[in-house]
């Protein structure tokens, strides 16, 4: 009995490499979402939920058409957000990335962590399973909640493209990393994403 969320992280967008914000999945992203599917084929998801923005979305439908009993529904509380600044205790390679993000935008991503968590972060009586199609900050954020870890250790921790995160509550015991970027389902050529800081 419990909670557990699921944390996938979307598959490789299409010329993310070149600066572009958002856009489709590249034929290598759509591949990775395909095998999200398949190794999550057996899980009696009680909830699917995805980010809006473009190649979140496009997983969560590549996963569909594999897995028809989902039902994807967009969530703005799992837009790509960065949910700190930079601290000291950060490495400084760090720093030139967080340069370029402002107050505004530490202050709009620390205020929706703070909602995707009271959200998510529910402990259940009953056996429930939810599946959240996000992305790398989100998914280093929810780690880091979840160990009650320092704000700063979020930026510490990067999921690759498709890869997959478990968390779970059981009532009376604190929460439980089940997994933490499980690359199993993914064959070596396949397991992109792991630059450091990289939001997209």
């Amino acid at each position: 009995m419990g909670h557990t969320l699921y944390l996938v992280r979307h598959g490789e967008q299409l010329d993310a490499e070149h600066g572009v914000a958002d856009g489709p999945l590249s034929p290598r992203g759509q591949r990775q979402a395909r095998l999200i599917a398949d190794r999550l084929g057996g899980v009696p998801f009680d909830s699917v939920r995805h980010s809006p923005l473009q190649r979140a979305e496009q997983t969560a439908q590549i996963m569909s058409e594999h897995l028809p009993a989902l039902d994807p529904q967009p969530s703005a509380l799992l837009f790509d957000c960065v949910p700190t600044g930079y601290s000291p205790q950060m490495p400084h390679t760090f720093e030139p990335f967080f340069n370029s993000v402002t107050d505004d935008e530490v202050e709009a991503g620390r205020a929706q962590m703070a909602d995707a968590v009271a959200e998510f972060f529910t402990p259940s009586r009953d056996s429930t399973h939810d599946l959240l199609i996000t992305h790398n900050f989100v998914i280093a954020w929810f780690v880091r909640e979840a160990m009650d870890a320092p704000e700063w250790r979020w930026a510490g921790l990067n999921a690759a493209h498709a890869g997959l995160t478990i968390l779970r509550w059981k009532t009376g015991r604190l929460p439980e990393l089940v997994a933490f970027n499980d690359l199993g389902h993914l064959p070596v050529e396949l397991r992109t994403g792991m630059n450091d800081p990289q939001p997209y």
